[in-house]
């Protein structure tokens, strides 16, 4: 018998014998945060467990005065497990047969209420996680629109979410995942709407996950339920927008949300859904469509243009003559792949400092980067101007990518690339790009190919990629997620 599938204990009916079972399996006495709450009522100790710093003290409190107040107003000593039931002034009251549930309880957050000589105890929903109030995601920031984000707390991320779909189908399914951490996963979806193979192959995918703990929380569930190993494209969206994640629900997909986690995992996903943003949608289509499609030309630049640069350095006659002035005009004894080399690597050395840094040396820090490091490199003659000025470029499109996870792989991409060019010049440039789509056309992610619309080609989605289309005019979903209701207004009467 496997640690997952050991026997649970049910609940004892001396009080004392659950006393003993927490002592020891909850280190109620060891941690000083897990505690017991015991009350004499009618002759009988009702003892309410609870994990300090969880849940609300205010409604536990208010829940023993009512439960005291037994004393007062009742007689009927054999009808105290009903009589306690029905004291538990909380719209979320469960029964259960088990100390395994109970334990899981209050190391949630809620409160575990058991009556001497009864064999059945109560869960009562009192939590109160720490964390802050809803913000907008630092990550995903709009001109206008919402400015509420996800937080750490599911309780919190559901309710977003909910806020914008008020409609009684969408389900929210909670699991625990993990042996030790019994990490709360909520599986999100709308009955009638996603695909029932989806919704069934997301569930199988996370209650088959089988580990101590999931400290890493979302990342985590994706690495288990997509398989992703050393591809460094992602295979699942993550957001911070309650806004984005709705509007992927509307359109047939389901979404994994996480306790302690302010990201949520939209799945299935798509190259394309990696280089749309939220801002795109609340601008006119036209607008939406030019910030998009200069968007796109970021994203490219940051593949493409420092490779493609370097080719021109090294095969001048591959330049018309109009543009013979592309290429370095000083001669350095560096040669130019390394110092592109060490310029990219620069850039990351910067970004990563920059994450770490605190904000009111931010500022410093990159006036540091700009006047010194950049200006002295160049003067020194370690670096041509021309190196730093396409680095710059390429880097600046690598921050316009929507996605954090993508900028990175693209990264990686075009380092790949620049090797290629320096040892093999035309062909390598050429080989390598084909490799390039052809590896992702390979890619599926949860069965879903990766470069949807483009390949396999649909010409309507790929339209609606292409163009930022008006939302009277997107009348049908995304066929790539199989929706059931595939159009998205009702029928004109």
């Amino acid at each position: 018998m496997t640690t997952n599938e050991k026997k649970k204990t049910n609940i004892f009916p001396k009080i004392k014998q659950n006393d003993d079972w927490f002592i020891e399996n909850a280190s109620m006495i060891t941690s000083f945060d897990v505690g017991v709450r015991k009350l004499l009522i009618l002759d009988r100790e009702v003892h309410m467990y609870y994990v300090t710093g969880l849940c609300d003290s205010a409604y536990i409190i208010e829940i023993a005065k009512v439960l005291v107040q037994i004393n007062d107003n009742e007689v009927e000593k054999a009808k105290l497990k009903s009589i306690v039931e029905n004291r538990l002034i909380h719209q979320q009251v469960k029964p259960l047969k088990t100390l395994d549930e109970g334990m899981d309880t209050i190391l949630s957050g809620l409160i575990f209420v058991i009556v001497d000589g009864e064999e059945e105890g109560f869960e009562v929903d009192v939590r109160m996680y720490p964390g802050r109030q809803p913000q907008e995601a630092d990550t995903e920031k709009v001109i206008r629109g919402a400015r509420d984000g996800y937080t750490e707390n599911i309780i919190i991320n559901t309710a977003l979410t909910r806020r914008r779909i008020r409609d009684g189908r969408l389900r929210f399914e909670i699991h625990k995942v993990g042996e030790r951490s019994k990490m709360d996963v909520a599986i999100g979806y709308i009955d009638g709407i996603a695909d029932p193979g989806l919704v069934e192959l997301v569930t199988n995918e996370i209650t088959s996950i089988k580990i101590d703990g999931l400290p890493m929380a979302d990342k985590s569930i994706e690495e288990f339920m997509v398989k992703q190993g050393f591809n460094p494209f992602p295979l699942v969206r993550y957001t911070e927008r309650p806004d984005t994640a709705a509007t992927h629900l509307l359109e047939g997909h389901v979404i994994i949300i996480t306790d302690t986690s302010p990201s949520v995992i939209i799945t299935p996903t798509t190259f394309f859904h990696h280089v749309q943003h939220a801002e795109e949608y609340r601008q006119a289509p036209s607008i939406g469509t030019f910030i998009r499609w200069i968007r796109f030309l970021g994203i490219m630049a940051s593949v493409f243009l420092l490779p493609l640069w370097l080719l021109f350095v090294l095969e001048p006659q591959l330049l018309p003559s109009n543009l013979q002035f592309i290429g370095p005009n000083e001669q350095t004894n560096i040669p130019t792949v390394v110092q592109i080399f060490l310029a990219d690597i620069g850039i990351e050395f910067l970004r990563m400092a920059a994450i770490h840094t605190p904000t009111p040396l931010a500022t410093a820090m990159g006036l540091i980067a700009a006047a010194l490091i950049g200006q002295i490199a160049i003067d020194v003659g370690l670096f041509v101007p021309e190196v730093i000025l396409y680095v710059a470029i390429a880097a600046i499109g690598s921050f316009a990518t929507p996605s954090y996870e993508l900028a990175i792989a693209h990264k990686m991409v075009r380092l790949i690339l620049l090797i290629g060019v320096a040892l093999f010049h035309t062909p390598g440039f050429i080989i390598i790009i084909t490799l390039y789509i052809l590896f992702l056309a390979r890619i599926k992610s949860l069965n879903t190919p990766y470069l949807w619309p483009f390949i396999p080609f649909n010409p309507k989605a790929m339209w609606q990629i292409l163009i930022r289309t008006s939302v009277p005019g997107s009348a049908s979903r995304p066929s790539i997620v199989h929706p059931q209701n595939k159009e998205r207004q009702p029928a004109k009467q």
